[in-house]
């Protein structure tokens, strides 16, 4: 755990930025752009980010109503994301951006005053402040993702993809939880190639599963924002293609992912 939050502080207020960029200029219409999530327009992508920053700040504050308030949310079933969602549908474009604008910067005052060895309570299992920060700068790339696919817009890749990625990596037992499976005993190496030139890697080097490729394919696979057979990773191993069929980097129940862009449409 690092003593020092200050450089993944850094990375959430970069990608935060990023996103407010794309978001600025819209026009009314343009926040009610359906995104590739299905029933999900652009203002629903980042409601969504601004209600979960809320929570993230109350488990943070207040621990003992966190908990009260997440078991009540998904007492009714595992679409509470969609339940939130349509909540706040009233919102217009310009509220949407005002909450999300207000809400961010107190969240990383949040994590700036917490102890960096505190858990926190979450949907899925309590996470170190390390862990929650990275959680939500994935969260912020992935439904960044849904908005920039919406308004036809290629995002260059960064250096924090290695976020996203190292926390799509560390849920992999998290990703066969959720959809009812045993965790392999045997090992995967991942070798990301990442925007720099350089490789990131996880893993024993003698592992017979791997996963390798572009970093961005990768992070784009496990936030389940492409289908794994419309990237450029190649997967050897049988364990390896099991994970990959099934991995997500969020907490929550197992998602649909998306379907291959050549996939028939239903007869």
């Amino acid at each position: 755990m690092p003593a020092d939050l200050g450089p993944l502080l850094a990375d959430l207020a970069a990608e935060s930025d990023d996103l407010t960029g794309l978001l600025t200029p819209l026009t009314p219409a343009d926040w009610a752009r359906p995104t590739p999530a299905t029933g999900w327009t652009i203002a629903d992508q980042v409601t969504h980010l601004a209600y979960f920053d809320d929570v993230t700040l109350l488990s943070i504050n207040d621990p003992g109503r966190f908990r009260a308030e997440a078991q009540a949310l998904t007492a009714d079933g595992d679409d509470f994301p969609d339940r939130v969602a349509a909540s706040h549908r009233h919102l217009t474009g310009a509220e949407v951006l005002a909450w999300f604008g207000t809400t961010r910067p107190r969240l990383l005052d949040g994590y700036r005053s917490c102890d960096p060895a505190t858990r926190l309570p979450w949907f899925g299992p309590d996470m170190g402040v390390a862990s929650s920060v990275t959680a939500r700068i994935m969260e912020t790339w992935a439904h960044g993702q849904d908005v920039a696919d919406s308004l036809g817009v290629v995002r260059p890749a960064t250096a924090r993809l290695r976020h996203v990625a190292h926390i799509g990596i560390g849920a992999r037992p998290y990703s066969y939880l959720v959809n009812g499976r045993p965790v392999p005993a045997e090992p995967i190496r991942v070798e990301l190639a990442a925007p720099d030139g350089t490789q990131w890697n996880w893993g024993p080097d003698d592992a017979a599963d791997r996963v390798t490729g572009p970093a961005l394919d990768f992070c784009l696979a496990v936030t389940q924002r492409r289908h794994r057979s419309d990237t450029a990773l190649v997967i050897t191993g049988p364990v390896a293609a099991q994970w990959m069929a099934i991995a997500q980097s969020f907490a929550g129940p197992a998602g649909p992912g998306r379907p291959p862009r050549d996939a028939k449409a239903p007869q």
